[in-house]
């Protein structure tokens, strides 16, 4: 089937960029399906949407589980605008923040868990998934993937933590106009990238992280420890530091949150 094709403009800042949106009722994943279309322009982005995804990826090997016509499952495809690889990790910033800011209208108590997830306390409502090609030292081509949980209230696998807006705030939600504030706060965040505030970027995703304060439990290929946020490097590398001041570094993956009530019980 055929998606439904519109096209809206959104300002990033000085410039105005094309939105050419496609409509699908089902794909088998928005970032492979917008991946497969030419992109030619900065000043021109893509972004499939989609009521239900056949094999939804997250990020590695992860899948992501959403019912049909109740989430929002979306992917953006742009060309950035002058981004070098070793900071690629600010795209990741400014879609966090920018989610940050939507779901932040509606409710307090969210989020950003290092490195692509959004968290109510302690219940994940959202994921993200980005691919970039590069050239050169340079992002030539990033692919957004994201998928908020909106106003499905029964999930049927076996993550241990999902939530949806709906059950947060009470009542459902518009996916559309969720998706318009959603693009809205993208496009300004982005123009902020575009135009070099990266470090006041920087400073509000820190500033947002799940666990950003004090000492919680963690687990690497050595065990079991109890670690503060130290930072997270350009290239999305997270810094903890320990109980006895040393400083660990981490690539995704490589190490895990345990959750305080397990710790206490030692059922790790």
């Amino acid at each position: 089937m055929k998606p439904k094709v519109t096209y809206n403009c959104l300002q990033c800042g000085a410039r105005e960029v094309t939105l050419e949106h496609l409509s699908l009722d089902a794909t088998d994943s928005t970032n492979s399906y917008a991946r497969s279309l030419q992109l030619d322009a900065q000043d021109r982005w893509l972004l499939v949407t989609t009521d239900y995804q056949l094999a939804g990826r997250g990020a590695g090997t992860n899948s992501w589980e959403s019912a049909a016509g109740e989430n929002l499952l979306l992917s953006l495809r742009l060309r950035p605008v002058s981004l070098e690889a070793c900071r690629m990790f600010g795209l990741s910033e400014v879609l966090a923040l920018a989610l940050s800011d939507t779901v932040s209208t509606y409710a307090d108590g969210f989020s950003i868990k290092w490195p692509n997830d959004l968290y109510h306390c302690d219940d994940k409502v959202a994921g993200m998934l980005i691919e970039n090609s590069l050239s050169g030292g340079w992002v030539t081509d990033s692919t957004l993937g994201l998928g908020l949980n909106v106003n499905q209230m029964r999930f049927e696998s076996d993550a241990p933590n999902p939530a949806s807006l709906a059950q947060i705030v009470g009542r459902p939600l518009r996916r559309e106009t969720l998706l318009d504030e959603l693009l809205e706060h993208f496009a300004q965040r982005m123009a902020q990238m575009e135009d070099g505030a990266t470090e006041t970027l920087h400073r509000e995703y820190c500033g947002r992280l799940y666990r950003r304060e004090g000492f919680h439990p963690y687990a690497d290929a050595r065990g079991v420890f109890s670690a503060a946020i130290e930072d997270v490097e350009p290239d999305g590398h997270l810094l903890l530091r320990d109980t006895e001041g040393g400083l660990r570094k981490y690539a995704f993956k490589e190490v895990s949150y345990i959750s305080q009530s397990l710790a206490r019980k030692g059922n790790i």
